[in-house]
């Protein structure tokens, strides 16, 4: 297991257990006889539903990645990306842009294709553009499903 599923598992039952301890606070508060305090309480109540139903949902996002993820690896395609690197070791903005270039006329050509949206995700990725990378990760896991 990876240091990095480590931590969302961590993050994840750290966070439920706030969620236990919210929805707790929230039903004492909606039991109790004083009109103003149900209403916090109710108000308390619907925190928690939002907490679970975001940690369900990224933990599904998570999951589904990486089935696509080792079904691409297990096919012997997974993506080999060439990246000018910084010293630091991030991504030069003008080699990534050429890579986007390439990954994306993929995904175009074949739009119906989840390997080259998941691809295009995992260009986005490397080269730290998060909201991108989940967007086409989104778009490969929807194909996959059909």
């Amino acid at each position: 297991m990876t240091r990095t599923k480590v931590g969302a598992i961590a993050t994840g039952l750290l966070t439920l257990v706030y969620i236990l301890l919210l929805g707790q606070r929230g039903w004492l508060l909606a039991i109790d006889d004083e009109p103003i305090a149900k209403v916090m309480g109710i108000f308390i109540l619907a925190l928690p539903i939002f907490g679970a139903v975001g940690i369900y949902s990224e933990f599904k996002f998570g999951f589904s990645v990486e089935k696509l993820g080792r079904q691409l690896e297990a096919e012997g395609a997974w993506p080999a990306f060439d990246f000018e690197l910084r010293p630091s070791g991030r991504v030069i903005r003008e080699s990534a842009d050429r890579v986007f270039i390439e990954y994306q006329a993929l995904a175009e050509a074949d739009p119906q294709n989840w390997r080259s949206w998941f691809s295009l995700g995992l260009a986005y990725d490397a080269a730290g553009d998060r909201s991108r990378a989940r967007s086409a990760m989104r778009k490969a896991i929807d194909l996959a499903k059909n």
